[in-house]
């Protein structure tokens, strides 16, 4: 009997992408509240000024948003409706585009680390943040291409000093990344699932952010189907700390931001599952 055909699924070796690119987006991405403010103001759909944001954000002040408001305009996320002080912010083309990654991001943490409620805004910020610090992508470039791997082999690849070295290593076990492959000290490293499954991750950032490199005209980013997991890889360590006081403060605001949501979202519906706050505190 003949099978049916089943498309080839999309294959991205970790080590095609450019680290440095990859690194400077996610240094646009990784500020605190800036994928909770895109978000709101993509479910909102029209200009927003400081207030309104945060009003959508109650555990965070009104001083703060406006901060990370001027900051993402600094750096292209946001536009203003016109020059005046206190004008309505709405998202750039840059910045509508990130529902993109921000879906990649989401699905890429729900299929390769550990299960977590978390609300889908802070799913993507954790994400973010576990890949942000640099040279992570160009240790993880060398572990794919050459696991497994000594710290001080994986320095000389990367061109770090030892120490360094070290240190990204211990963050990128407890994010889950890496692991080591024995007890002792020397045992070599090697990259967990979450890790070796980056590559549709890498390839909608670096899709999403050409338009840095080329200050060219904006382009849909590709939008990547996450594989589905096989195997639940190593663990992580724990979580830093919820905060308490701001999921009961966001308990009352109607919006998908803050539900724990189970499948990709271009726009983020009304409806509320279950109220979450940030964590993962860096």
């Amino acid at each position: 009997m003949n099978q049916p055909h089943v498309p080839a699924r999309p294959v991205f070796p970790i080590n095609l992408f450019d680290a440095q690119r990859i690194e400077d987006a996610f240094s646009l991405l990784g500020p605190k509240w800036t994928t909770w403010s895109v978000m709101t103001m993509a479910q909102e759909g029209r200009p927003m000024r400081v207030r309104d944001v945060a009003a959508r954000l109650p555990f965070v002040s009104e001083q703060l948003v406006g901060k990370r408001l001027a900051a993402m305009h600094a750096d292209g996320l946001v536009t203003r409706t016109d020059k005046r002080h206190g004008a309505p912010y709405r998202l750039s083309a840059l910045g509508e585009s990130l529902t993109h990654v921000h879906r990649t991001l989401a699905e890429w943490s729900r299929n390769y680390l550990p299960p977590d409620a978390m609300a889908e805004a802070e799913r993507v910020e954790d994400a973010v943040q576990r890949l942000r610090l640099r040279h992570s992508t160009a240790m993880i470039q060398v572990l794919d291409a050459g696991g497994p791997m000594r710290f001080v082999h994986i320095a000389e690849g990367v061109g770090l000093d030892v120490s360094l070295t070290q240190h990204r290593l211990r963050r990128l076990q407890v994010d889950g990344l890496v692991a080591r492959t024995g007890p002792r000290h020397g045992d070599p490293y090697v990259l967990t699932d979450a890790g070796r499954e980056l590559g549709p991750v890498y390839a909608t950032v670096e899709h999403w952010s050409a338009p840095l490199a080329t200050q060219g005209d904006m382009s849909p980013p590709v939008s990547v189907t996450m594989p589905q997991r096989t195997h639940p890889g190593v663990p992580l360590g724990p979580d830093g700390a919820r905060t308490a006081a701001a999921l009961r403060r966001s308990a009352a605001v109607p919006s998908a931001l803050f539900s724990h949501a189970l499948q990709p979202q271009p726009r983020v519906p009304a409806s509320v599952t279950a109220p979450s706050a940030p964590g993962r505190v860096r």
